[in-house]
């Protein structure tokens, strides 16, 4: 499935991420700058914090209280589309989805 990351200074990066593997997964191993993902995905640390567009956003689970939680602290403050990128997974529902990466995760 393809995923873009948008960038900060608006560049976008194409990708294919494989089914099952998160966006942050995706974003890591092809070196994508601003997903740092410190905690390897265990939800812990939320420096892998996207803003999600739609019409993707409204196909996503509901985020955990964790994951929220999580999102309060993060540096950027929380929009309506935040979510962390190591609780979304690569399948064909969500072919075609566009995130954007926030300037800074510290």
């Amino acid at each position: 499935m393809k995923v873009t990351y948008v960038m900060s200074s608006g560049e976008r990066i194409a990708l294919e991420a494989t089914d099952g593997d998160t966006l942050m997964r995706t974003a890591i191993v092809n070196n994508v700058d601003g997903i740092i993902g410190e905690c390897g995905g265990s939800m812990m640390c939320g420096t892998c914090h996207v803003f999600v567009h739609e019409p993707h956003l409204a196909q996503l689970p509901e985020p955990s209280v964790g994951e929220l939680e999580l999102l309060d602290c993060a540096v950027l403050e929380r929009r309506e589309n935040s979510r962390l990128s190591c609780q979304i997974q690569a399948c064909s529902d969500l072919d075609g989805i566009v995130v954007t990466v926030p300037g800074s995760q510290r």
